[in-house]
């Protein structure tokens, strides 16, 4: 059900410092690393830590649902659309993260990012 979450922090060098340690005594690792986040996890990154310009006091949190399917992606976007979602981003290919990786990213009614991913997504 969950694929990966993120929380955002006001510090992100001192974040990646503390998880870097304590998640390292668990045998898990930093295997992303980007300006505004880095994904931590043993074989595919499935904690992140981001940071963004103006966060306020009340983070949102990041949690991406499995789809089996790039048609469950869809209609994943198209059902929380229809409710009144915000669209963050609408569902595509994200080659920056994996050649197959397919996601929709909607805000939920409490603010939050929430989005649904497939991992084996074709190719163009």
């Amino acid at each position: 059900m969950i694929d990966h979450f993120g929380i955002n922090c006001a510090d992100l060098e001192a974040a990646k410092v503390f998880y870097d340690k304590v998640l390292g005594t668990l045998g898990h690792r930093r295997l992303m690393d980007f300006d505004v986040a880095v994904g931590y996890g043993t074989t595919m990154p499935a904690f992140w830590l981001s940071r963004f310009e103006g966060m306020g006091p009340n983070r949102e949190v990041h949690v991406a649902f499995t789809a089996e399917s790039v048609e469950q992606v869809r209609a994943f976007h198209a059902a929380a659309t229809e409710l009144g979602a915000e669209t963050l981003h609408e569902p595509r290919l994200w080659p920056e993260y994996h050649a197959h990786y397919y996601g929709a990213f909607v805000r939920d009614p409490d603010g939050n990012n929430v989005e649904a991913v497939c991992h084996t997504a074709p190719v163009d």
